[in-house]
């Protein structure tokens, strides 16, 4: 990426207290993130960070005390990757994410990593030295032309790989479908390709806020016209009826292929044997009010 701007970020802390429900601890060995995903909801750090540069365009090399004590973390739960990939393309070269592993392992702290790459297999082995790892793959499309005019990061035919073979391995392993495209991405077909090398699907609507919001809108008038009533009653009128008739849909899909469906679960458990978890998280506490949280 010819284009891109990379900064050394020194910081008195690499790792800080979490609102988010899947952990108490995150991390983000990077700011700024070069997937440049258009529909990325990281982007407003930019507000945070006097960054300039479009997002995805700018990279922040963060670097901490090496002799950093984190044994204070000892039981609880670490997400790497909330406003940034941990393995985005640069970690070849500055090994951020690698550094942070290496002083972890050996604090019994359990981890969690989001990542839309394959370069996790680089650290296979060492995340075998963790007795608690979970680690998710983004995927929301089986077609490349739609992944690729999404994002950046390896293609989807690479994540699924890298999440078998960490499955294979005995890591707990997610196939988080999201964001969900409304009529663009193929739901059922990602679950029947992921069923058998995870132990949990994420299911979640793409929620569109912020700045992008415009970018995604006219990106589906651009190429997917038909479609613009569609999201114009979804994204401009409110119309929530999509996500419920998607949830029945996919409720009676689960039941056909005998795996159990709940509504946001937000701490699942894994269960003995093979088959994953299906969770949707269309509604965030909004239409379902009874929903398990």
């Amino acid at each position: 990426m010819d284009s891109l701007i990379v900064n050394s970020k020194h910081v008195a802390n690499i790792i800080n207290k979490t609102n988010l429900p899947v952990a108490d601890l995150a991390a983000n060995p990077y700011l700024g993130c070069t997937h440049a995903c258009k529909y990325c909801y990281a982007s407003f750090m930019k507000r945070f960070s006097n960054h300039q540069e479009p997002w995805g365009e700018f990279l922040d090399v963060k670097f901490w005390k090496e002799t950093a004590d984190f044994k204070k973390y000892a039981g609880k739960e670490l997400f790497l990757g909330s406003v940034c990939d941990p393995y985005l393309p640069q970690e070849k070269e500055f090994e951020r994410t690698r550094a942070l592993l290496l002083q972890l392992q050996n604090i019994p702290i359990k981890l969690r990593i989001a990542t839309k790459s394959d370069l996790i297999l680089r650290d296979l082995e060492l995340l075998k030295k963790f007795s608690d790892v979970q680690i998710a793959w983004s995927i929301n499309t089986l077609d490349l032309a739609f992944q690729r005019s999404m994002d950046r990061a390896v293609s989807i035919e690479r994540r699924f790989k890298a999440m078998e073979i960490f499955f294979k391995e005995g890591f707990v392993t997610t196939c988080f479908i999201s964001p969900i495209f409304p009529k663009i991405t193929q739901v059922q077909e990602i679950i029947l390709k992921a069923q058998d090398f995870c132990h949990f699907v994420y299911l979640e609507n793409l929620n569109l806020r912020g700045d992008f919001k415009r970018r995604i809108l006219d990106f589906i008038a651009h190429n997917y016209p038909s479609l613009m009533p569609l999201y114009e009653a979804i994204y401009i009128n409110g119309d929530l009826s999509f996500w419920q008739d998607l949830d029945f849909k996919l409720q009676e899909f689960a039941k056909s292929l005998g795996l159990t469906y709940v509504i946001n679960e937000r701490k699942p458990q894994v269960t003995q044997g093979r088959r994953p978890l299906l969770i949707n998280y269309f509604y965030h506490e909004k239409i379902k009010k009874n929903a398990k949280i």
